[in-house]
């Protein structure tokens, strides 16, 4: 199948790709809007264990962490954005899954570099975030926010130098770009050609809630990451099927 991004603006650039997923992206944001609030924990040994697969979402406080989260689910105010960043600091936990069963874990982390917050907090935060992100077992995935204006910070940089090891032993990563619309359409263009360079192997996709640029494909992308089987069978399937 073809992943299509939505409402088609001739100021965007294309970012659709021939993916073999075993789910359309309706199916795709069906699934996503079944998140449903799990737990919070302010330390990893709250965390409850778990056997399904677990998406982390990180980023810098004002990357549009938040806003990317409910876009996805379709739902306003299941990622609470603080009136001050950086303040939160508990790792929330969102389920998915239809008929009541959940298949997959959200996961949002405190967003991290904002000046206001003290320093021994944000020495602390990151050490807790490097351990969930190095330890985490059920961790399959972890999407990066980045607002493409500013690029990558020292602090991204850091934590990717800490998850490369993982993602190199097959742990999933994508660097979402949001505020895509802020940009123009060269800029975008650049801004994703820099990215992929940059992400180390990773996925790199365009994103804005008010364009509603990506949404579809990041859904997808997703959805396929936290059903590996379910894909592999789809692709398989599709390899040895006759020529239309």
């Amino acid at each position: 199948m073809t992943i299509q991004t939505s409402p088609a603006d001739p100021k965007l650039p294309s970012v659709a790709a021939p993916v073999t997923t075993g789910i359309t992206a309706a199916e795709a944001l069906g699934w996503m809007h079944t998140a449903k609030f799990l737990t919070t924990a302010p330390q990893l040994h709250f965390l409850p264990p778990l056997s399904v697969p677990e998406i982390a979402f990180v980023g810098r406080s004002n990357a549009g962490k938040s806003t990317c989260i409910n876009t996805l689910t379709q739902q306003k105010q299941l990622a609470f954005a603080s009136k001050k960043p950086g303040r939160t600091q508990h790792i929330n936990l969102f389920s998915l899954g239809k008929q009541g069963v959940t298949d997959a874990v959200l996961a949002d982390l405190p967003g991290y570099g904002y000046a206001a917050v003290p320093k021994q907090d944000k020495i602390r935060w990151q050490q807790v975030m490097a351990n969930y992100l190095v330890t985490r077992e059920n961790l399959k995935a972890i999407v990066l926010m980045c607002d493409p204006r500013h690029g990558l910070t020292e602090l991204d940089e850091i934590l990717l130098d800490v998850v490369r090891p993982r993602v190199e032993e097959g742990l999933k990563f994508l660097v979402v770009l949001t505020k895509a619309d802020k940009l123009t359409r060269s800029e975008q263009t650049k801004a994703l050609s820099i990215m992929k360079l940059q992400a180390g192997g990773g996925e790199v996709r365009l994103f804005s809630a008010t364009k509603r640029q990506g949404i579809e494909d990041v859904a997808t992308l997703l959805w396929q990451w936290a059903h590996p089987e379910a894909t592999s069978a789809a692709a398989a399937a599709a390899s040895i099927s006759p020529s239309n």
